[in-house]
């Protein structure tokens, strides 16, 4: 089933300021919250999805990739973006934007005032990736160093805290007593400290252990772009949450082909004999072989364009061409009797240069190429 656009999700254009995305959000949220809507499977689907949009637009780097490539650009990978917070997540997040609407306590078994579960630090892999298996997609298998919690180990509540990660202090100043809070130095912000530690384990209570982690790459991905692996980063105490698997893709360089956004550049060299007579040549294209006619007489410069065949837009809504470019080779070396020839047709007029009004120079081919 195809996702819901996020723009349309949230009622607003795709040139809402912050404040409207904002505001459009908290009006959703508000109208299908868990406590307004009790054992409502509908409500709270939509309310998932409400703040799924919103973790995406109110975020300037991701809503630059999402008006670029759009689900895609977040999907594939275990669960990009926002399509794996669960309820838990929603409020630990983005709960101060409800507000007073449900009296700033705690609504639906959560609080928007607890504490965030800590999160573990994100790894960061780089994946080599053929033109092939750019056009096609891929799912790639890496092996990953992972910290990993120990077998045996407990946590228990920071008592220097109270479980909060934070450390409240009052001071008196001559404008009044004043209040500050700063993260807890006991247990680091996580609220918790370790109760048991296992002798195979660190300070933290983790192993470090190899893992194979499956990465699904949708087709039409670009050197430098970077995925998300959702939890299969490094382990973060207690009941922590896992970092995610950053992936930074890398483009191999093709023997053959040029990329160029969609499309694909090749260049296809052919004899004089091929050129005036014509001829029929196998070429190889990212989506399989592909059987090409060359018509008597082409010039040296033309571009035979086979649609689709490029490389698909990873929006999916189109697929770029494969474009070839033709090169007349003259060799040059001659024997005598090939020499004997080309001299006779010297003076001949068919070997004379006779440019039809419909043959395009070479500034018009380069303009059509990029139009």
């Amino acid at each position: 089933m195809a996702k819901q656009d996020y723009y349309e999700v949230l009622g607003i254009p795709k040139n809402a300021s912050s404040g409207e995305i904002k505001k459009a959000y908290r009006k959703m949220a508000i109208k299908y919250h868990p406590d307004k809507n009790p054992d409502d499977a509908s409500a709270e689907e939509k309310f998932k999805i409400a703040a799924e949009a919103y973790e995406v637009l109110s975020d300037s780097n991701k809503k630059a990739r999402y008006d670029q490539f759009g689900h895609q650009a977040f999907e594939g990978n275990g669960g990009f973006g926002g399509a794996g917070m669960n309820m838990e997540d929603i409020f630990s997040q983005f709960g101060d934007i409800f507000g007073s609407a449900f009296g700033g306590g705690s609504f639906g078994g959560f609080s928007s005032q607890r504490q965030r579960r800590p999160k573990g630090s994100d790894l960061r892999i780089r994946v080599k990736l053929s033109l092939e298996e750019i056009a096609n997609g891929v799912e790639k298998k890496v092996r990953v160093k992972r910290k990993k919690q120990a077998k045996g180990v407990t946590y228990k509540t920071c008592s220097t805290c109270n479980g909060t990660g934070q450390v409240t202090r009052i001071t008196n100043t001559i404008l009044g007593r004043m209040q500050t809070a700063s993260t807890c130095n006991v247990c680091g912000g996580t609220g918790q400290i370790i109760d048991n530690r296992p002798p195979n384990a660190d300070s933290n209570g983790f192993l470090t252990e190899e893992e194979t982690v499956s990465i699904k790459i949708p087709a039409g991905v670009e050197d430098g772009m970077q995925l998300k692996v959702s939890g299969k980063g490094n382990a973060a105490p207690g009941d922590g949450i896992s970092g995610d698997l950053l992936v930074a893709i890398s483009e191999e360089t093709h023997p053959n082909l040029q990329r160029e956004g969609d499309n694909l550049h090749y260049d296809l060299y052919i004899g004089l004999p091929e050129a005036i007579l014509g001829s029929a040549v196998e070429i190889d294209t990212v989506s399989g072989k592909v059987r090409l006619k060359i018509e008597p007489g082409v010039q040296s410069g033309k571009i035979l364009r086979l649609r689709n065949k490029g490389i698909p837009n990873i929006n999916g809504y189109s697929k770029g061409d494969f474009l070839v470019h033709i090169n007349v080779w003259t060799p040059k070396t001659l024997n005598k009797e090939q020499k004997s020839f080309f001299k006779k047709m010297l003076k001949n007029e068919h070997f004379k240069p006779k440019p039809e009004s419909s043959d395009k120079s070479f500034f018009e081919k380069v303009k059509d190429m990029f139009s």
